[in-house]
């Protein structure tokens, strides 16, 4: 294998700096009732205020509750292979602030943090019986991550900005970040992270692509049949003719991925999985470890695959220390 092994620092690949919202997951099983019971539509991401957020909380026993955010869940993968990883975002002077930058020093992700008035965002991940989660989020603190927050020192020794489609709710500091990125000589890569995003924040994602300032666009068949209004490969010819490389999951089918004209077919990996939470989080981890090594993108997707399988097989977004040694030693 080229690169370096899981867990060890390649010190010869320069940072990928993640952007996204620091957020503590909060996990808890639910019936497909409960979730009916909400009005939204399974699988999405809704939006919450603190007093709405709370509510949730109250009727909960014994969440679990794990630092994460989608992007940052990302960067710890990455680092987890042997990646060098750092995270832009925001966290409140409080416990839980305090427990999320642990989590990044622990895992080895350089902290780029702020600090904020508001207090730390968390996630509800409501998991049903398929091991679908939907997801209700206060962003907290991480939604006062600013235009001016983004400086060219930011990037030094970064080669790629890696952001989730969340942070294009605050339009002016998503297109900020990514036209700096691109004005240095950064790479740039999207996760759509939801359909709820693309409906919502369609014409911001459009004009970065028109723009031609997003490099590597990663989404699921949901995200892609709502940008591009039709399913698989049709999504993915749609998405190709935006971006250097485009991405489209298409859950236990596995992943098309365009690059260059040609279109790679990535099988998933079979297992029993217990909770989706995080899934495409650590699938892009591997995808990026293998870009950022460059490796073809059959070989890159096999290990995104891998690493996706393995978190779907535990609650939450944190794989264990043994299903990292099963990764490494299948790399």
């Amino acid at each position: 294998m080229n690169g370096c092994v899981a867990g060890v620092e390649d010190s010869s690949l320069k940072k990928v700096l993640g952007m996204g919202a620091a957020l503590v997951d909060i996990l808890a099983n639910v019936s497909d009732e409960w979730i009916k019971a909400q009005g939204v539509e399974k699988g999405g991401m809704n939006a919450v205020d603190w007093p709405q957020m709370n509510r949730f909380l109250m009727g909960l026993q014994n969440p679990m509750r794990v630092p994460g955010g989608s992007t940052c869940n990302t960067m710890v993968g990455l680092s987890r292979l042997g990646g060098r990883a750092c995270f832009i975002s925001k966290v409140g002077d409080d416990d839980l602030g305090r427990l999320f930058k642990q989590h990044l020093q622990n895992n080895g992700v350089e902290s780029k943090m702020g600090h904020s008035t508001a207090p730390t965002g968390c996630v509800f991940s409501a998991v049903t019986p398929d091991a679908e989660r939907s997801m209700w989020t206060f962003l907290g603190a991480s939604d006062f991550l600013a235009s001016k927050d983004f400086v060219p020192s930011l990037f030094d020794d970064v080669s790629l900005l890696y952001a989730e489609g969340y942070r294009a709710f605050n339009g002016d500091c998503f297109k900020t970040s990514f036209t700096l990125a691109r004005s240095l000589g950064v790479e740039t890569a999207l996760d759509f992270s939801s359909f709820n995003v693309v409906n919502i924040c369609r014409e911001t994602i459009d004009d970065l692509l028109d723009k031609k300032m997003i490099d590597i666009i990663i989404a699921n068949e949901d995200e892609a049949f709502a940008y591009a209004g039709v399913k698989e490969e049709a999504a993915l010819d749609v998405l190709a003719k935006k971006a250097k490389i485009a991405v489209v999951k298409i859950g236990k089918k596995g992943a098309l991925i365009a690059q260059d004209g040609k279109v790679t077919h990535v099988e998933a990996k079979m297992v029993k999985a217990v909770d989706t939470t995080g899934a495409g989080d650590l699938w892009a981890s591997g995808f990026l470890y293998g870009y950022l090594n460059g490796w073809d993108m059959e070989r890159t997707g096999n290990l995104a695959s891998l690493v996706a399988s393995e978190v779907v097989q535990v609650m939450g977004a944190q794989i264990p220390d043994a299903g990292w040694a099963r990764i490494k030693a299948a790399m």
